[in-house]
């Protein structure tokens, strides 16, 4: 028998089956994972996380819903207009103008999608829509029709398809169908589904619906049970070729069925899933570490394929087996999602090449500059921490990336804490390059901190977030914090790692002020958003 390592080492070779049997990776991080709220996301962020989803193979890229703001039109347009190999999709409701605006900013994509909807459940229709059936079916084919005569590759999803009636959900695909789409998405919005009575709903269109073996059926799952990932391969099981996911499983309330779970299962077990795609999976956990940053959602250790301890083993007896043999515990290799083939301890004593190595394998990789400024934090670090171990160095590396070129940075920064307050904060920070200082108290020494980054940078904006979590163990380990702002209805997210927690705390309350004043020039204010299917 051969050992599941050995299979996961070939998983990605060119695979003896049909351009049919292909599973179509459709990425809606952008769309559905910035519903959750807080996670929205800049248009700089929205344009680098469409490069990182185009190297990785993703299919299709969903990058916003058009209508529901400018910043997200402008959005999907950029994003249209500088991806290239991959499909770059927009989101429309039903309406005439939804579909216009849609088909507008997805215009300048050599390849692009119109992803039209329509509730089609009795709760929706008798609650939400006021539509009968017939009215339904009406709407469906005049939106999919107008579609299709703006835009070549058109996708229809059946919003709540999980709770409608069979029959008539037979009778919506079918007019979809007709009217042009090419895709037809069977979304469990509420994720109320399970995965046998998924795959028994995909059978059962393709079998019985006339043109189903014209069109790509596709799964959009949410995770309300913990079945996201689950009902998405029964539906693949079951005749889907397309998959509808986010990074890290982010999307509304529970979230979407993660890309890198699904992914990886359809590689790992073709065993009873002979389904390849096209993603390269050395990509995935730069992505995730990205998606995690810009978000300021972390990832929870033990998270399945990107989380900190996914290839950890501190048993003895697995340590044993792996030592003797990899595949006893571990069915993929580290290095096949991105993560490291192993955790080289580096310190003060390693040089500028060793370093670049390291990066290249946690999936970094830098210009001459960045890598430059990385490389002499690095150092600084060292000096601080007996060891700097792989973890210290992601958040090193994301926190250089997050801060960038912001307006506001921190220069100097000391505290006086303790047992007698009130504590104090003295801090000196530049804007645009000109240096700003202020003392100010606080009710502990955080709130110290950033009741003089308001006097340093006024600003009307509410804290939403404040976190704080070790990068590694020890006295010694960085602290990575995440600050969330609001103001007006804008939110934005600031990270920052260091030895020093409240140094940290200050970067993260100003990168997320940056962020929020970036976000306030360049957006409108969302009239409204979309549905989550």
């Amino acid at each position: 028998m051969t050992a599941p390592q050995e299979n996961a080492s070939v998983a990605n070779a060119p695979q003896a089956v049909s351009e049919r049997d292909r599973v179509i990776v459709f990425d809606t991080t952008m769309r559905d994972g910035e519903q959750s709220p807080g996670a929205s996301m800049s248009l700089e962020e929205k344009l680098e996380l469409s490069k990182i989803l185009e190297d990785m193979g993703v299919d299709v890229i969903e990058a916003g819903f058009p209508i529901a703001s400018n910043g997200d039109f402008e959005a999907v347009r950029r994003v249209a207009e500088i991806v290239s190999e991959s499909t770059v999709c927009g989101l429309a409701r039903a309406g005439i103008g939804d579909i216009d605006r849609c088909a507008e900013a997805i215009r300048p994509a050599r390849r692009g999608r119109i992803h039209t909807f329509l509730s089609t459940s009795p709760q929706h229709r008798d609650h939400i829509l006021r539509m009968s059936q017939e009215d339904v079916l009406n709407a469906i084919t005049g939106s999919v029709g107008h579609a299709r005569n703006l835009c070549g590759d058109v996708e229809w999803s059946a919003q709540d398809a999980t709770r409608t009636e069979r029959d008539f959900l037979r009778r919506c695909v079918e007019a979809a169908i007709k009217a042009g789409a090419g895709t037809i998405n069977i979304p469990d919005t509420v994720g109320y589904t399970y995965p046998s009575e998924y795959g028994e709903i995909f059978r059962d269109l393709i079998e019985n619906v006339p043109g189903a073996d014209t069109v790509i059926f596709s799964t959009h799952c949410h995770n309300d049970l913990g079945l996201a990932v689950a009902n998405s391969l029964s539906g693949v099981q079951s005749g889907a070729r397309q998959v509808e996911v986010a990074i890290n499983g982010i999307g509304e309330r529970a979230g979407n069925a993660a890309l890198e779970e699904v992914v990886m299962a359809l590689r790992v077990r073709q065993d009873r899933l002979p389904f390849p795609t096209r993603i390269r999976t050395e990509h995935i956990t730069r992505a995730s570490r990205y998606v995690s940053a810009i978000t300021g959602f972390p990832v929870q250790f033990n998270k399945a394929i990107v989380g900190k301890n996914a290839f950890a083993h501190e048993s003895g007896i697995h340590q044993d087996g792996m030592l003797k043999n990899a595949s006893t515990y571990e069915i993929m290799r580290p290095e096949d999602v991105g993560q490291g083939a192993s955790n080289l301890v580096m310190g003060k004593h390693s040089g500028r090449h060793a370093f670049r190595e390291k990066l290249k394998a946690l999936g970094y990789d830098l210009g001459q500059n960045a890598l430059n400024e990385a490389f002499g934090r690095f150092k600084d670090l060292a000096d601080k921490k007996k060891h700097v171990f792989d973890d210290d160095i992601v958040a090193l590396v994301d926190d250089a990336l997050a801060r960038g070129a912001d307006r506001i940075q921190v220069k100097t920064l000391r505290v006086i804490a303790g047992t007698e307050g009130p504590q104090e904060a003295h801090l000196t920070v530049t804007v645009d390059g000109v240096e700003k200082s202020a003392t100010a108290t606080g009710d502990g020494p955080v709130d110290a901190v950033f009741n003089a980054i308001h006097q340093v940078a006024p600003h009307a904006a509410t804290l939403r977030l404040f976190q704080v979590h070790a990068v590694t163990e020890g006295t010694d380990a960085q602290a990575q914090v995440s600050v969330r702002l609001e103001e007006d209805g804008r939110i934005a997210t600031g990270q920052a790692a260091d030895t020093d927690t409240l140094t940290a705390s200050a970067m993260a309350y100003v990168n997320a002020l940056n962020n929020l004043s970036a976000r306030k020039e360049k957006s409108a204010p969302a009239p409204m958003t979309a549905s989550g299917f």
